[in-house]
């Protein structure tokens, strides 16, 4: 008789064989579907017969037309299901499942074995499921329950029932390495092992070892606004991410991929998490910093700076004279205070102080600003703002075409006739021709007049000024922001409370960014969300969930502008305070502010406190760095103590540094991180360490997370985990300030399995006061 190990490997090959089978002939499939596709594009037109003659002749070739395009759309919707579903299948060839849970609902006599994998699998009759989808209603019970009662959520209603078994699979390539019976072992066998090999250069999805803390992340599915919060390692990324899965799958009739937005810290970051989804079998959601944003809507007119230079700034410009002045801005101006300041200021301009630019045309202008500002303020007061300045731009576009009537007789005009070349003149006549009802074939039977060809020239030289006009260009924007600044105690009267002491000089200094058409950080959504107040928010209601990872690098400007800029998006953020490391929410302690963005019965939050990414030595570590520390609970994998070693020079650290190099590429390890705290130490440090084979160096603009040896900053690690991390100088000379501490933990919280600390000369307090006797 087979034992339990070999009947469930002869179930991995059953299966197996029947994954072949699928992806054979979906193969097939998919190569004539894209076959069809090709013939259909490529003989589109050949199926059509085109005639305008009659209104019947133009019905009946409006007919056709739609019938091949409907033709087309249904053979590449067919195709790119198949496709992925191919692209799934393949994927499971791999691992076809890796769960399973024997279960016996309630008012039924006989238990049922609950295969569960990353996709849903029938038998060749297509009545009996031999593997369920993770994110089905049934596969919760893996998660969530310990052999007992357990129930499940359909959409029919709750599934009451026991859960007799628990079992966890190990299979690799069709092979089956180990089983678990979870309810016998101790410990989380499969999470110890998925933790302990190592790291590639993409984040995985181990939907095997979602813990019961992140499948409640995952599956959560009331009120607007999700709220995680857990420490460096909780799986808060790899959750949400999953939980994008589980939206998908779950909505998948009325939510795609490209309705939901991934807030992410920077272009390294989307580098390694581009493979979770597609592991999932789902497609990419839309990723995007919020510097990219602003970009976008900026970047035209003035030149923003990215939140690692003010981060840079912060970090390395301690001897500036200014520094006390900036940094006091930058928390300022990232307040619910600045905020409401705003907003007040904005509705200040409803009664007087707004600017605009003079409407020019050819060097004269057509409106000046003086006449705009009159019109606006002279106008019905009872009407809504935006009314008004909707108004005002109709005057304004009526202004532009009694221009335009003016001006078709001006001398300049039969100028410019005189000059048009022989190309642009047929243009210009077969533009009229066709405005004037004549058909293609009849247009050399047009007689243009000069009349018409003057007019149409000066429509066109007109053109750009109408669509600045319609986009509200005629608004003063930079004056209006520096309005606020023009006087130091102008702002008093928009303020519940006094301004920083430094204002003066934090106006000097914005006034001189704005006059050199640059912004700073701090200034680029204040600015924004002004220019939204004051025209109208471009809001978009096609996202249907926002997710925004490392939360607590946003200021509450930034949240309150996502949440009016997608309103018809459910959100859900991810962050750890102790790795609050910009300057701005140095002062703030929890997610408390977020609570107002939507009301806190369309609120949840989750307290993540298990960290999984690194070893119990190195959390224990760890979490001594930080306030409220010992709430962080690690994951019971053990490993090598962390290490300080104590350095007297630089040259004798970059000797060290590259012999521990040498020694962890020995051990095996293949992601090395020398974490610096700031990009002008990572520049010096990887000058100095470039003798190390393969060396490289992780900046700003870098877009691919790279494996072996890198020298990075801690700002760009951030949110990224490296099997073994050499923290390059823990001084106290680098990481002396108190304001650093979170800085610092960021850094050591990146290893998984080894965590090696030098410092030329003195270490840090943080790590001295705590750690004294560890020095070696």
């Amino acid at each position: 008789m087979k034992s339990s190990f070999q009947q469930e490997q002869q179930r991995v090959d059953d299966v197996l064989e029947i994954i072949s089978k699928r992806i054979h002939k979906l193969e097939e499939d998919t190569s004539r579907q894209r076959n069809e596709v090709v013939n259909i594009r490529k003989h589109f037109w050949d199926e059509i017969k085109v005639n305008v003659d009659s209104f019947d002749d133009y019905l009946e070739t409006i007919i056709g037309l739609r019938q091949e395009a409907q033709a087309l759309a249904v053979s590449q919707t067919t195709h790119r299901h198949a496709a992925k579903r191919l692209s799934t299948l393949r994927r499971m060839k791999e691992i076809p499942y890796f769960g399973r849970i024997d279960f016996i609902e309630e008012g039924v006599s006989t238990e049922e074995q609950i295969y569960i994998g990353i996709a849903t699998l029938s038998d060749d009759s297509g009545e009996d499921f031999l593997i369920y989808d993770w994110r089905a209603p049934i596969s919760s019970v893996y998660y969530d329950y310990q052999p007992g009662d357990a129930s499940y959520v359909t959409p029919g209603g709750l599934i009451q029932g026991e859960l007799l078994k628990k079992w966890q699979y190990l299979i690799r390539g069709g092979t089956l390495q180990s089983m678990f019976d979870t309810s016998l072992t101790i410990g989380d066998e499969i999470l110890q092992i998925a933790l302990g090999k190592g790291t590639d250069k993409h984040m995985h999805s181990i939907v095997a070892t979602i813990q019961q803390e992140q499948n409640r992340i995952i599956r959560h599915d009331t009120g607007k606004l999700l709220i995680v919060h857990g420490p460096a390692g909780s799986g808060k990324t790899s959750a949400a991410l999953q939980r994008i899965a589980y939206l998908l799958y779950k909505y998948r009739e009325s939510l795609n991929a490209d309705q939901i937005i991934l807030f992410s810290p920077n272009a390294l970051f989307n580098s390694y998490v581009s493979n979770v989804l597609p592991e999932l079998g789902e497609e990419n959601m839309q990723q995007v910093t919020f510097q990219e944003y602003l970009n976008h809507r900026l970047s035209k007119d003035y030149q923003v700076e990215n939140p690692y230079d003010q981060l840079e700034y912060v970090l390395t410009a301690m001897n500036s004279p200014s520094y006390n002045s900036r940094v006091e801005s930058i928390r300022f101006k990232a307040s619910p205070i600045f905020f409401q300041a705003i907003e007040s200021y904005r509705k200040s301009l409803e009664i007087s102080g707004l600017f605009f630019k003079d409407l020019m045309f050819r060097g004269k202008p057509i409106v000046s600003n003086e006449q705009m500002a009159e019109r606006f303020y002279q106008a019905d007061t009872s009407l809504r703002f935006h009314n008004r300045l909707e108004k005002l731009k109709d005057w304004l576009l009526k202004k532009i075409n009694e221009t335009q009537k003016q001006e078709w007789s001006q001398p300049w005009v039969q100028e410019k006739i005189e000059l048009l070349s022989d190309e642009e003149y047929h243009k210009a006549h077969a533009y009229l021709a066709k405005k004037n009802g004549f058909k293609r074939e009849s247009i050399a039977d047009y007689e243009m007049e000069p009349k018409e060809l003057a007019k149409l020239i000066v429509q066109q030289r007109l053109r750009t000024l109408r669509k600045r006009v319609k986009a509200m260009e005629f608004i003063d924007m930079k004056g209006i922001y520096m309005q606020l600044f023009a006087d130091a105690s102008h702002i008093k009267q928009w303020l519940t409370t006094d301004p920083p002491a430094e204002w003066p000089a934090i106006c000097r200094a914005t006034q001189k960014m704005l006059d050199e058409n640059r912004l700073h950080y701090e200034d680029a959504t204040p600015f924004l969300l002004l220019n939204e107040l004051i025209q109208g928010f471009q809001a978009n209601r096609t996202i249907k969930h926002i997710v925004v990872d490392e939360a607590q690098d946003y200021s509450p400007f930034q949240f309150e502008f996502l949440r009016r800029l997608f309103p018809s998006a459910k959100m859900t953020v991810l962050g750890d305070f102790n790795q609050a490391i910009f300057a701005h929410a140095s002062e703030t302690v929890d997610f408390q502010m977020l609570t107002g963005l939507y009301g806190p019965d369309e609120t949840d939050v989750i307290n993540m406190a298990r960290s999984y990414r690194s070893t119990k030595p190195i959390i224990e570590f760890t979490r001594k760095l930080v306030p409220n520390g010992e709430q962080i609970i690690p994951f019971e994998r053990e490993g090598e103590q962390p290490v300080l070693k104590q350095l007297g020079d630089h040259a004798e650290l970059h000797r060290n540094i590259a012999t521990k190099v040498d020694e962890l590429r020995n051990d095996g390890y293949n992601s090395i991180a020398i974490i610096c705290k700031s990009a002008e130490e990572s520049r010096s440090a990887f000058e100095a360490l470039s003798s190390i084979a393969d060396i490289k160096l992780l900046r700003t603009g870098s877009m691919e997370y790279e494996q072996g040896v890198v020298v990075v900053p801690t700002y760009l690690a951030k949110g990224i985990e490296f099997e073994a991390v050499i923290i390059y100088d823990a001084s106290e000379h680098v990481y002396g300030d108190e304001s650093l501490r979170r800085l610092f933990y960021t850094a050591c919280t990146r290893a998984m399995h080894y965590l090696q600390l030098y410092s030329v000369g003195e270490p840090t307090p943080v790590v001295a006061d705590r750690f004294g006797r560890m020095i070696h």
